[in-house]
């Protein structure tokens, strides 16, 4: 009798342990992190071998107002903020030590929630920093590196920061353009940078071509939750200085090329070409800076078909390319 109920009872203890009670609900995955919105291009930086120099060109020939500086924490000049509007700027850093060195610092996108876009870029496996903390500016970033290995920051502007404390000033009327619509660098395998900006972060097509029909040298990949883009520079093997400025640029879109143009010549500066219809067909102004980087004055609409591919430009607005050469 006693084995007997030992045996039961080691029945009921096995069937216990195999068979979940009628409250049992199995424990729930974690929620994915949602992508929060990435609104547009935020700044891009730049090295600079002659600060004097640079300031003559971004603050005089561009017409932009030199806003604010940081220090480093050891002392001395860390950056200066050239102000295009309320959320855009050109970050430039003094120091750039060899004509061979690349000019591009970084290029940053704009995020209403960075600790949320950290959260979210984990869980898909970019490594990020461990915690975020308000920078030296007062806002919340964070950088990381995309498959080419250029530094990609997020930001997210705060109350008490350094620029919202200057929101709604700095902006003359001088300046050439309001605005940053792209910001552009090499790019060497396209699939991998898309992995990175189309499927995790969500940037998507607007517009491909090239300097012929059939070959793709440039890819604009909108972000997601705005109207400005960064541009692939595709094809680029072992560039010198001044083709690398080339690549790794930006764009300032103007309302009237014509005006852009009169404004830099009157201002001293001649541009090493004159206006021109690009392959997208729209007007644009190349510009160098001291340094080689090409700055874009470039207008926001095609004035003609462009190459190669449709060109999205909003809901519903899609320009078709030109007839293709014999």
């Amino acid at each position: 009798m006693r084995k007997t109920l030992i045996l039961l009872a080691v029945a009921i203890f096995l069937a216990a342990m195999h068979l979940p009670t009628r409250n049992h609900t199995p424990a729930a995955e974690p929620a994915a992190v949602k992508r929060p919105p990435i609104v547009g291009v935020a700044h891009i930086g730049l090295f600079v071998s002659d600060l004097k120099r640079s300031r003559e060109f971004y603050g005089h020939v561009l017409g932009l107002a030199d806003a604010f500086s940081l220090d480093k924490p050891t002392g001395g000049l860390m950056l200066t903020y050239f102000k295009v509007n309320d959320h855009q700027y050109i970050e430039l850093f003094p120091g750039l030590k060899s004509p061979t060195q690349d000019r591009l610092s970084h290029i940053a996108f704009e995020t209403t929630d960075a600790r949320q876009l950290r959260d979210y870029l984990a869980g898909r496996g970019v490594q990020v920093p461990a915690e975020l903390r308000p920078g030296r500016d007062g806002n919340l970033s964070f950088m990381v590196k995309d498959p080419d290995g250029h530094d990609v920051e997020f930001v997210q502007y705060m109350p008490g920061s350094i620029l919202e404390k200057d929101w709604g000033k700095h902006m003359p009327a001088t300046r050439i353009g309001k605005r940053i619509i792209h910001v552009g660098f090499t790019v060497r395998d396209r699939a991998a940078a898309d992995k990175f900006y189309k499927d995790i972060l969500g940037f998507h097509l607007i517009w491909q071509g090239g300097m012929k029909d059939a070959v793709t040298d440039w890819v604009d990949m909108q972000v997601p939750d705005g109207t400005d883009w960064l541009e692939y520079m595709l094809n680029v093997r072992n560039p010198s200085p001044r083709t690398l400025g080339v690549m790794n640029h930006f764009a300032i879109g103007v309302q009237n090329h014509e005006a852009a143009y009169k404004a830099v010549l009157e201002r001293g500066y001649k541009p090493p070409e004159p206006p021109k219809i690009g392959r997208d067909g729209k007007w644009q102004i190349n510009l160098y800076d001291p340094d080689l980087t090409r700055a874009e004055a470039m207008e926001f609409r095609p004035v003609r078909p462009p190459c190669c591919s449709p060109m999205i430009l909003g809901p519903g607005d899609v320009i078709q390319p030109a007839p293709s050469k014999p």
